[in-house]
């Protein structure tokens, strides 16, 4: 599989083209710009700029309204529902954490629900705002229909991933960034541009039987809940992939389970919607509402400290705090450039001849 590396810089300005193009705001695009980036920097390929083109794609069908007028639609001192008028994910998700950080700032919590809303992006884009304001930062969003639960063979949930944010002192954030699923679905693409088998227990086929077909989901197959199955916990899975759904969907007013519309373009939006849209749930905890913040930092460091120290079943093993290979690859990426696999290059650069901007090579 062959590679090219981009500056930080170059793909920011590609980005910020295509959704000028798609009639956003400089603002917006900014900022939804600045969320994919971040996913490249921190080696969530799935999630970047390898995404743009589906953005597009559900621009151009009408899935995605580039100028929308994002509201609160209902309020308490500290909760609050965003209604995102069918805009970018990218835009809608930091508005909603802006209202949570907010209240946060002025009743120690802050809670927002959002309905009609896209796809958000890496959740670690969004917790890392709270963490900024020493706040422990919470993002989470349902998704289409990919997962059976357990015992079924249908597909009812999303990938549905959820993140906790939390500050610490001389070390980088602890972010607990996951799908609820056994695979998150990007990884199931970047296997098909790969062209590699999947490890057992990431999807089920047609008829419920273990595969390693990354393209299994093309034909009639589902993923599986974290766990796989039964005897290794994928109820657990199930019951995580649950919480993300109600507190993001139900909650909302937004879609759930089946309802959930497709990222992709080429697959239609149910025609018996419940709700509105895609939705998500996002959270800022002062930390200092519950002891000085310093002291809280100090004890986080110690925490990540003793847990890297700890034994290990192997000596070429150790213990990886969560969060740390991403911010390992954000430092890298900043300074050695964004490596991306040719099929991506070739898909933006196919983009950027359809919406007459400049390609990346």
């Amino acid at each position: 599989m062959n590679y090219h590396t981009f500056s930080e810089d170059t793909l920011r300005n590609f980005t910020k083209s295509v959704f000028i193009k798609m009639g956003c705001s400089t603002e917006h695009a900014n900022l939804a710009t600045d969320v994919l980036i971040k996913s490249d920097l921190r080696g969530i390929d799935s999630h970047g700029v390898a995404r743009l083109s589906g953005y597009v794609r559900l621009w151009e069908k009408d899935r995605i309204n580039a100028k929308p007028n994002i509201q609160i639609v209902y309020e308490t001192p500290t909760t609050a529902t965003v209604d995102g008028d069918g805009g970018l994910g990218l835009v809608i998700a930091p508005f909603a954490m802006k209202v949570a950080i907010e209240k946060a700032i002025m009743y120690g919590s802050g809670w927002v629900s959002v309905r009609n809303s896209n796809h958000f992006g890496i959740a670690a884009y969004h917790t890392l705002m709270a963490v900024e304001k020493d706040m422990i930062g919470f993002a989470m969003t349902n998704a289409s229909p990919l997962v059976a639960p357990t015992f079924a063979n249908e597909r009812l949930l999303g990938t549905n991933p959820m993140c906790y944010a939390f500050p610490a002192g001389k070390y980088p954030p602890v972010i607990v960034d996951m799908a609820t699923s056994a695979a998150a679905n990007g990884k199931l693409e970047i296997a098909q541009r790969s062209d590699k088998k999947v490890p057992e227990g990431w999807i089920q086929d047609s008829k419920g039987r273990s595969s390693v077909d990354p393209h299994e989901l093309k034909n009639g197959g589902s993923l599986l809940p974290l766990g796989s199955d039964k005897d290794h916990g994928s109820h657990k899975g199930f019951g995580l992939s649950a919480t993300v759904d109600i507190l993001s969907a139900v909650l909302s007013g937004a879609n759930y389970g089946p309802w959930v519309p497709p990222f992709v373009a080429f697959l239609d939006p149910p025609t018996d919607p419940v709700g509105k849209g895609i939705g998500h749930f996002l959270g800022a905890i002062r930390v200092d509402g519950f002891r000085p913040v310093d002291e809280f930092k100090s004890h986080l460091d110690n925490w990540i400290a003793r847990f890297k120290s700890a034994k290990t079943v192997s000596e070429d093993q150790k213990v990886i705090i969560p969060g740390e290979p991403e911010f390992a690859a954000e430092k890298d990426r900043k300074i050695n450039g964004i490596p991306l696999v040719d099929v991506v290059v070739n898909d933006l650069n196919e983009l950027a001849v359809k919406l007459g901007i400049k390609k990346l090579v």
